[in-house]
């Protein structure tokens, strides 16, 4: 599965804001992740639209979490930002060609596209069964404990 450059950018969003106080402009994470700011915005606002985040307007604006971070699974926001599509498309190619097998005697999706199917379910099912608490824990256990609150501590300006 071939997944936008969004997707990673979202996701580690999703994750810092959990170590957040208080809302976190755009221009502070896209400065966080050395990401140009317009591209980081376009994809706040995918999961502003989502549902995942929430814009908070003025002086002290920026971006919180909707719901907390247990919540939130990889899966939500892979379709807030490349959509909920799946990754492979049959085009019933069996019925193309000098052989082509006639639309009526395709009751039954082709073996290519119940494996492609079957293979798409199956890692949908993997990235819902992954929270972002799920990540930020990760990073605690990776990073030590005092990682996140150090992050947060720069996005809330401290």
């Amino acid at each position: 599965m071939k997944l936008s450059g969004g997707v990673e950018w979202a996701l580690h969003c999703c994750v810092v804001l959990t170590a957040a106080s208080e809302p976190v402009p755009a221009a502070r994470l896209a400065a966080l992740h050395d990401v140009s700011p317009s591209y980081l915005a376009k994809q706040l606002q995918a999961l502003s639209r989502a549902g995942l985040v929430h814009a908070v307007q003025g002086k002290t604006g920026g971006y919180v979490l909707t719901r907390p971070a247990a919540e939130i699974t990889l899966l939500d926001v892979v379709r807030a930002i490349d959509g909920a599509s799946p990754a492979f498309v049959c085009t019933e190619i069996r019925q193309r060609g000098p052989l082509a097998t006639p639309p009526e005697q395709c009751v039954k999706q082709c073996p290519v596209a119940r494996a492609m199917g079957a293979a798409d379910a199956a890692w949908r099912a993997s990235l819902d069964g992954v929270t972002i608490a799920d990540l930020a824990a990760s990073v605690e256990a990776d990073s030590g404990p005092d990682a996140l609150p150090a992050v947060g501590a720069w996005l809330n300006g401290a």
